[in-house]
């Protein structure tokens, strides 16, 4: 019995359920995607770019979770097929149910803590072309590991989504593209409890690429989530 499915057999399993997704249309898309988040909008000039990698990092609790879960509800919510690499297995579909997320225009893969697996699966979704959204949550990977990602994973990813409509969007502890991202976003949270319950997190994002002469921070609020 065999232990793994080749790369057509991969993709022909993905394209039974998203059509679409190794097919890379001709239509018009706007060079950024919101990031479902008003605040976050306003300081990225529009959201999260497309045809590059968006870069995401900071300490647990400091608003990681809430901002995936924020940018696939307005994603799926608007047509997009969406795409994330769970590297951990951390994703609670329960919750993203209740942040507004579409399961059927979302593709799941867990990745039971193998970082080859995350970055081969990334790789052959890149290649796809259909996605517009895909995220590589790598945010529970201990920040000296996700160091010493080879860089010739990020040039190649910067490569295969030039001139694509797919936005990645790498989730991590500490910043690991080096200078493959085009936007570069760190996140600080501070945890607000009532009643020793965890509500909200109050989030201070910082954009440290690329650098703007005045706007560069700005904060929010995010339902904490379970």
């Amino acid at each position: 019995m065999r232990n793994a499915l080749s790369k057509a057999e991969i993709e022909s399993q993905i394209a039974g359920r998203f059509g679409d997704a190794f097919k890379i249309h001709e239509r018009h898309v706007a060079e950024t995607l919101s990031a479902g988040i008003a605040e976050m909008d306003a300081l990225t000039g529009g959201g999260i770019p497309r045809g590059a990698i968006t870069e995401v990092f900071g300490p647990r609790s400091s608003g990681r979770t809430s901002l995936i879960y924020a940018l696939l509800a307005y994603a799926t919510a608007h047509d997009e097929i969406c795409a994330l690499v769970d590297t951990s297995d951390v994703f609670a579909p329960t919750a993203a149910v209740e942040a507004g997320i579409d399961f059927e225009r979302l593709l799941w893969i867990r990745c039971a803590a193998n970082l080859e697996h995350a970055f081969k699966a990334t790789d052959l979704l890149l290649h796809a072309g259909g996605f517009g959204v895909v995220i590589l949550d790598i945010g529970d990977v201990a920040g000296n590991e996700a160091r010493r990602i080879i860089s010739s994973w990020w040039y190649r990813f910067r490569r295969t989504v030039e001139d694509r409509p797919t936005a990645l969007v790498v989730i991590s502890e500490e910043a690991c593209t080096r200078s493959c991202a085009a936007l570069t976003l760190e996140l600080h949270g501070t945890a607000e409890w009532s009643r020793n319950l965890l509500n909200f997190n109050s989030i201070n994002v910082n954009r440290c690429r690329p650098l703007a002469p005045t706007f560069h921070e700005s904060q929010f609020r995010a339902q904490a989530v379970s």
